[in-house]
């Protein structure tokens, strides 16, 4: 018989608390690149263990369940503070984009690859002039026979120099409209004219690649669905992902906790108070309205988007308020004020959230082109 939602639950409870030592610290969807070992070591565990891919068909290394079997895994994986899979860029959007549109082939070749962290992805599709509008993309694939040639540059792609894989959009016709000249490709990440550069942020730290392609050779069985189709795939496995709204609210609780412990035996400046309970006050409107959502992700999200970036941006500001001439100097508080901006970038950029809030949610005319 088919294992419930809420035995699957229990399973994983005690499982997670026996293993979860081996586990690295729970980063979030994207795996950094001093993590990546510790990363692929925790997937190979997870999928050994039969967590891995929960509601993946089995011919494909899954187990045959539903994403509410998959969501309880998330869930009791924020509860343990461990991550649920090595990243999203393989299990959600590589592993979603094969599933749905790829060849038998492709599928043979890459999921359960990706579910044991042979395969290791990141994602190919921002670029220095296209990021928020990812439909302005410029890089090009030029069909020559039996293959395509790659060319051009992607910027901010994580896990670049760390992967043997990447899913990659490209423009296929630069005569169509732009968001009907892109094509969606998986692509080998040592392909012969693939350049990869880490990019030195301003904390000091290399979390972000770009990624130069000259005259890259991509045999044509590579491109996935239909040929000048890629904006379709590329939103399809953006969007259709079930939120997992649970694993959300206890992240939030566990940042509103550390908020308040601000507060706590510290001699702070009324100014600094009221600003820490008006932030307290913001994150715990954003958990009701996290409860409210429903199990599957839509624009409404944007509001929790920008809600909790701005809210995070302001933490990291009190914070170094707090510590004084302490927060010139290098620490936690320095770095969090340094890092503090690229939450309002990464992920659809603050600007692009409230355009979203305004035209889908609001009803407000279009901005203007």
């Amino acid at each position: 018989m088919t294992e419930t939602v809420e035995e699957l639950r229990s399973r994983a409870a005690a499982w997670l608390a026996t293993n979860r030592q081996h586990a690295p610290r729970d980063y979030g969807a994207i795996c950094p690149p001093d993590l990546v070992n510790e990363g692929v070591a925790w997937q190979r565990l997870i999928y050994n263990n039969g967590f891995a891919g929960l509601h993946w068909p089995t011919e494909h290394g899954g187990q045959g369940l539903t994403p509410a079997h998959h969501g309880a895994w998330v869930e009791e994986c924020a509860k343990a503070g461990v991550p649920p899979v090595l990243n999203m860029v393989g299990l959600v959007l590589a592993g979603g984009a094969v599933m749905t549109f790829g060849t038998d082939e492709l599928k043979q070749q890459h999921l359960r690859s990706t579910l044991s962290a042979e395969h290791v992805w990141c994602q190919l599709f921002s670029e220095p002039g296209a990021g928020s509008d990812l439909g302005s993309l410029s890089t090009r694939a030029d069909r020559d026979g039996d293959r395509f040639i790659i060319n051009g540059q992607k910027v901010w792609c994580s896990g670049g120099r760390c992967s043997n894989w990447g899913i990659l959009m490209a423009r296929t016709d630069f005569n169509a409209k732009k968001h009907e000249g892109i094509s969606f490709f998986l692509i080998p990440m040592d392909l012969p004219g693939i350049d990869v550069r880490p990019l030195k942020q301003m904390t000091g730290e290399s979390e972000f690649d770009e990624v130069f392609f000259t005259d890259v050779e991509l045999p044509a069985e590579y491109l996935i669905g239909p040929l000048n189709g890629g904006w379709g795939v590329g939103m399809a496995v953006l969007t259709n992902e079930r939120g997992h709204i649970g694993a959300s609210v206890i992240g939030l609780e566990r940042r509103l906790e550390s908020m308040a412990s601000l507060g706590r035996g510290v001699g702070l400046l009324p100014s600094q108070r009221q600003e820490l309970a008006a932030l307290l006050s913001k994150g715990t409107a954003y958990k009701a309205m996290a409860l409210t959502q429903g199990p599957v992700a839509s624009t409404a999200s944007s509001l929790m988007k920008l809600g909790i970036t701005e809210m995070m941006f302001g933490v990291a500001m009190l914070r170094g308020d707090i510590s004084g001439a302490n927060a010139m100097l290098d620490g936690p508080d320095a770095v969090g004020m340094m890092s503090a901006p690229g939450g309002r970038i990464a992920g659809g950029t603050s600007q692009v959230q409230r355009n979203i809030i305004g035209e889908r949610l609001l009803g407000l005319p279009r901005e203007p082109k």
